[in-house]
């Protein structure tokens, strides 16, 4: 289990301990049905944070839309996430015209696209979100709400779903760890299982896939620890960038 400062500073300026997530009880939802449209979470819900998009800024605290778009304006740090769903759950996150979709889309500010199958017989399709962290916590959060909430989850048993993000080819060393140890110390941390698949082929970007797979909050951390490293790694490579010139300007 997540210690709760870990818990909490998952998305920095994002109130999680406001959202109420971590509350063990529906105590914190408020008591009338959603948005027309939305139905309200059932009792056996996977967690407070689904249902009630439009209310949901007012009532726990998420930063308004109008100050998250301020915020990225100046540091815009747009991520891509492959989330796979259950095949058979395509047409509930995609809704009756495309609707349920759209809402999610709008709800977390994010790029939401279902990619198409990669054979008839897929068990699994890919979910495509494109947008800052806040946005992708709020996107993955209902879709992995919206699985249970639909029954494609039994009421016992936590929903798990597998996500792969892309890494600069120069950081996934970084992320394995010497032996093995930094992908180790993400496991123990976060309870996902982390994977840098051996003898991949870069792509044009130069970037490979990272796999993860756990329940909501082991993905979020293990995703956010993830992104930490890769900053660093970049941050590494410009000043060294950086210095090399100047070293040789100064001679």
């Amino acid at each position: 289990m997540l210690g709760s400062s870990q818990q909490t500073n998952l998305i920095p300026g994002l109130s999680l301990s406001a959202l109420g997530i971590f509350s063990t009880g529906l105590s914190v939802l408020p008591p009338a049905a959603g948005p027309r449209g939305v139905p309200p979470v059932p009792p056996t819900g996977y967690n407070p944070f689904l249902g009630h998009s439009s209310q949901l800024g007012g009532l726990y605290g998420v930063p308004p839309a109008s100050a998250i778009s301020h915020q990225h304006t100046q540091t815009p740090e747009q991520e891509v996430v492959y989330l796979f769903i259950p095949t058979q759950a395509v047409g509930a996150i995609i809704g009756k015209k495309g609707q349920h979709i759209k809402q999610l889309a709008r709800f977390a500010g994010a790029s939401i696209k279902i990619a198409p199958a990669e054979s008839p017989d897929a068990t699994q399709r890919m979910v495509i979100i494109t947008g800052p962290p806040e946005a992708q916590f709020k996107a993955q959060g209902r879709i992995f709400g919206k699985l249970k909430e639909e029954n494609f989850f039994s009421a016992k048993e936590e929903v798990k779903l597998e996500t792969h993000i892309k890494v600069p080819s120069s950081a996934a060393g970084r992320v394995i760890g010497k032996g093995g140890k930094t992908v180790n110390e993400l496991q123990n941390l976060t309870s996902a299982e982390v994977i840098v698949p051996r003898d991949q082929t870069p792509d044009e970007n130069d970037e490979v896939f990272v796999k993860i797979s756990g329940h909501f909050f082991a993905s979020q951390t293990a995703q956010r620890k993830i992104r930490e490293i890769i900053q660093q790694v970049k941050q590494q490579e410009q000043k060294h960038q950086q210095g090399a010139p100047m070293t040789h300007r100064s001679k």
